[in-house]
């Protein structure tokens, strides 16, 4: 097999950022991962229970998305950014009500008792 034309695909590395445990109900909580804050949402009961975005608003620049209030726009799961007001969708990142505005996304998931995202 000649490497240099196949595509190689790495296997992500799972980082533990928390317990379950510091996970609030359909809330957020902001962990530190790599010299960056990264929200985390818990909603139990949704096929997904956890998400992870970027903290940092784009709009005003501040650390405050993990204390957004979580809800559903048309079917969407979002979080509103406290200071704005503008809605993300907590699987993409994407802004509702801007195109031009988008949270990071990370893999996340619970792994026995420990939160993990991935990274690199």
């Amino acid at each position: 097999m000649n490497l240099s034309n196949a595509v190689m695909k790495t296997q992500p590395t799972w980082q533990a950022v928390c317990q379950a445990d510091d996970l609030v109900a359909d809330s957020g909580v902001v962990v530190w991962l790599g010299g960056e804050q990264v929200a985390l949402f818990y909603l139990p009961g949704q096929a997904q229970a956890v998400y992870a975005l970027d903290n940092r608003d784009p709009r005003s620049g501040a650390n405050v998305i993990g204390r957004g209030l979580v809800g559903s726009v048309q079917g969407e799961l979002v979080v509103a950014a406290p200071l704005y007001k503008q809605h993300f969708s907590l699987e993409s990142g994407q802004c509702l009500e801007d195109a031009g505005q988008r949270l990071r996304v990370w893999p996340v998931r619970l792994n026995g008792g420990a939160v993990e995202v991935a990274v690199g």
